[in-house]
């Protein structure tokens, strides 16, 4: 058996000092320092052998994150790990302590196809770090090769030449990284993703400085409306790219597990994309889709047949599969407005789930590290708005 731990980490903007991210937004020296810090520790808080990071600005930052880690578990082992003169140095509790340093993983970076590093309208990107490594060479998925053309089919009885209208999707709002990590006897297809938020998209008139609904002193609220609805509908589009690169993945029979920042909760439409379909419990009572009389309907064997297509396609929650084996009953990883929400996953192929008689392995546990999540009546505010404004996710495997 081989056990590894996989974690989802939203840094919250990281990028070096003295850099303009967003518009007369950055970090001084010492701001950096602090955020670095507290980063290091965190990482060494949940020492996961996978780590999927979002709001990447620069690898070069997170880097240097990774070399304080590094710095700090030898200190850590130093003072906690006994050396093999000691008589006591096999028991198993040091095996337990010792954090190994991400001094031999890999990283792989996906910088955003929209930065280009002008200062205040730098756009973040994702990164993957494994100490497993990878796989051949992780992809890239954010300019689509073929533009997505989705269709609206007209209303009924507005049938004939009617233009129902379209969307188009040519780039995703920020890029999925897809890696295959390999894991004892096993390769996982991992994918980390940023999915647009939830911020409305407002469209600027040629030559105004600003969008009209960005000025709040004349608030438009049918407007505003709009831009939240073009932010759900890219969104919902980017999770569809995303699915059908997991379902290419499953077709082929490679155990999956998608992380990131859905910036939606794992009920939501975006994330019903990705996941997949629930099964009916039986499709044998449901009208046939060619049906000729009310009595046609699906046979048993269709029903068999039906219920596996689904189940073999279908995405499952870690966070869903937790709490159902546990007494606790709430997860969250984003506050704001004194809303308490999951908008960060990792969802896993059937391969890992309890019930599946061909389950290749199983999650043993799961971890939320939210308690930096604040009202700002923490000890360290406000310098905790340095830290993360997500709490990290982590999922404790077991590989048969």
């Amino acid at each position: 058996m081989t056990d590894f731990t996989i974690a989802s980490f939203n840094v919250k903007n990281l990028i070096g000092a003295d850099k303009e991210y967003y518009e007369f937004q950055t970090y001084t020296p010492e701001e950096f320092a602090w955020k670095q810090d507290w980063l290091a520790d965190q990482l060494l808080t949940m020492d996961a052998d996978i780590v999927g990071f979002q709001e990447i600005f620069e690898e070069e930052a997170l880097k240097g994150v990774i070399d304080e880690f590094n710095t700090r578990a030898k200190v850590h082992n130093d003072a906690k790990i006994p050396d093999k003169s000691k008589r006591y140095h096999k028991k198993v509790i040091f095996r337990k302590l010792r954090i190994d340093p991400y001094d031999t993983a890999a990283i792989a970076f996906a910088p955003n196809a929209a930065d280009e590093g002008i200062p205040g309208q730098r756009r973040p990107g994702v990164a993957i770090l494994s100490r497993f490594g990878f796989a051949g060479t992780p992809e890239i998925i954010q300019d689509l090769k073929e533009p997505l053309n989705i269709p609206f089919p007209p209303l009924r009885g507005m049938e004939g030449s009617q233009d129902a209208g379209h969307y188009r999707l040519k780039r995703l709002s920020r890029p999925i990284l897809k890696a295959r990590i390999p894991i004892g006897n096993q390769t996982i297809t991992v994918f980390n993703c940023h999915l647009k938020s939830k911020l409305g998209e407002f469209i600027k008139p040629q030559g105004a400085p600003f969008a009209p609904e960005e000025d709040l002193t004349q608030y438009d609220a049918v407007s505003r409306a709009l831009g939240s609805m073009r932010s759900a509908v890219r969104r919902m589009a980017e999770a569809w790219v995303l699915r059908r690169e997991v379902v290419h993945e499953l077709n082929a029979g490679n155990p999956v597990m998608v992380l990131g920042d859905f910036n939606d909760g794992e009920d939501a439409v975006s994330s019903e994309i990705i996941t997949g379909e629930t099964p009916f419990k039986n499709y044998a009572w449901m009208q046939r889709h060619d049906a000729k009389q009310k009595s046609d309907r699906y046979s048993d064997v269709e029903n068999t047949q039906i219920t596996e297509a689904v189940n073999a396609m279908q995405l499952h929650s870690a966070e869903k599969l937790f709490v159902r084996n546990s007494l606790r009953d709430m997860v969250f990883t984003s506050v704001f407005g004194g809303v308490f929400e999951s908008i960060d996953q990792i969802f896993m192929s059937r391969h890992f789930h309890p019930d599946f008689a061909s389950r290749i392995g199983e999650m043993t546990y799961f971890n939320a590290f939210n308690d930096h999540l604040t009202d700002g009546s923490h000890t360290e505010a406000p310098y905790n708005k340095l830290a993360s404004d997500h709490g990290q996710i982590m999922a404790h495997m077991t590989l048969f």
